[in-house]
């Protein structure tokens, strides 16, 4: 037999390990079983060899003679299985099992079992076995409790939950925000012009960079970029998590975008924002030129700053975290009279349009990363404007408001902290 994991260390390892602890325990095997190298155990004339899938490795020439099974199937590289994996049962044609959780569409794991229940259909043998968390809780009340927390702290939508403990795919590549996800955000919450007594606000600011501009015979300045990136602010009322509802709801109430201003005029913006609503927290994009903003906010603003720096593998995470807060129904945008609130619906406006721009891949491999957002040269269907994802990135930072208290408690008071910008004045 071959059992092969997606990595060495720890998947490989691990198997090996529970397979010492079982032969070692057996009063059959405990004699007469044997360890002939790294990683090939034997009891009598029956073998089994532990190999890793893993990109790098270099595991061709084995053969299957009775079983060849593929632990943890969705992490295993499509690429690696049909070249290096697959031949190895080719000249015995051993039962082959795959083994694994859902994830998308696209990995081997959703291949194989596609391909199996073709077959299942065809000749009636059964070859799918599927499990969700209520077969396993019915068996495993340990497990069932850690499923009930797990849904409660997250919500059943979330797409850890659906693939990891449901058995659901999520799609592997297409439109994050189809129709049915944007009518999820839509509510009737109202959006008020300024703080309430006893409710609780966040800021979310995602920074573009400075365009100093051109100015104009009449003194204006215009940006010398007018389609660049923009800053853009989302300013939320946060509500606790209520009776059934373990986590927060957010409700965006006034949203400010800023496109080549200068980051001196920003941090005083934004602070401003900050006292004038009493932010409890301010969620800011930390990254590159972002830096030096959050870094001046966390003096200005002391104890309610939260940097965050996008790479790859954190905006993969934030990715899937905001699309747990949507699913789950814990984003509810306002109505809004265009009449009434012309700014505010534009900037809405536009937000539901970077979101029916967004598209997203996840990739093969173990952390199932996801790429996402709008691709350059997106236009709005209707106006016909270049699209970004500024708004997005900008609400989607709700996710790092996750893990904090919002139970109602006495309305906090933000005390202004020294201003970085005025000290530094006299120094240049």
């Amino acid at each position: 037999m071959i059992k092969v994991s997606p990595t060495l260390e720890p998947q490989a390892l691990n198997a090996m390990r529970r397979l010492e602890r079982t032969v070692k325990r057996n009063t059959l095997t405990q004699r007469i079983w044997v360890k002939e190298s790294g990683s090939i155990y034997r009891v009598g004339e029956a073998r089994i060899t532990f190999l890793s899938a893993a990109p790098e490795s270099n595991i061709v020439g084995a053969t299957a003679s009775a079983l060849l099974e593929v632990d943890e199937a969705q992490d295993v590289l499509c690429v690696k299985y049909e070249k290096d994996v697959a031949p190895m049962a080719a000249s015995t044609n051993a039962t082959r099992v795959f083994w694994g959780t859902s994830w998308t569409s696209r990995t081997l794991l959703a291949q194989q079992l596609r391909r199996a229940a073709a077959e299942e259909k065809r000749d009636g043998i059964r070859r799918v076995f599927r499990l969700t968390a209520d077969d396993v809780s019915a068996e495993v009340s340990a497990y069932r409790r850690h499923v009930e927390e797990t849904v409660e702290r997250l919500g059943r939508a979330h797409p850890t939950v659906r693939t990891q403990y449901f058995s659901e795919e999520v799609d592997g590549a297409g439109g994050l925000f189809p129709p049915d996800r944007l009518a999820r955000l839509r509510s009737t919450e109202s959006a008020e012009s300024a703080p309430l007594p006893g409710k609780t606000y966040a800021l979310l600011l995602d920074v573009a960079g400075e365009d100093e501009g051109v100015r104009s015979t009449d003194g204006t300045v215009a940006p010398l970029n007018p389609a660049r990136d923009s800053s853009a602010l989302t300013l939320l009322r946060v509500e606790g998590a209520l009776e059934g509802q373990p986590l927060p709801t957010y409700i965006p109430v006034l949203r400010r975008q800023w496109t080549g201003a200068s980051h001196t005029r920003l941090h005083a913006e934004v602070r401003d924002l900050a006292l004038a609503w009493n932010a409890r927290a301010v969620v800011v994009d930390a990254t590159g030129v972002g830096a030096g903003l959050a870094s001046f906010l966390e003096r200005s603003l002391p104890g309610r700053v939260i940097p965050f720096t996008f790479n790859a593998a954190s905006k993969s995470r934030l990715g899937w975290d905001f699309l747990g807060v949507v699913d789950s129904g814990r984003w509810r945008e306002p109505q809004l009279d265009p009449q009434q609130q012309p700014d505010q619906a534009r900037c809405q406006q536009e937000f539901f349009a970077q979101l029916g721009a967004c598209q997203f891949q996840v990739a093969d491999g173990p952390d199932q990363r996801m790429r996402w957002g709008v691709p350059d040269g997106s236009r709005d269907p209707l106006s016909g404007e270049v699209l970004h994802d500024d708004w997005v990135l900008s609400a989607a930072l709700c996710a790092q408001l996750e893990e904090m208290d919002w139970q109602p408690t006495v309305p906090p008071l933000i005390i202004p902290g020294e201003d970085p910008l005025e000290e530094m004045k006299g120094k240049f």
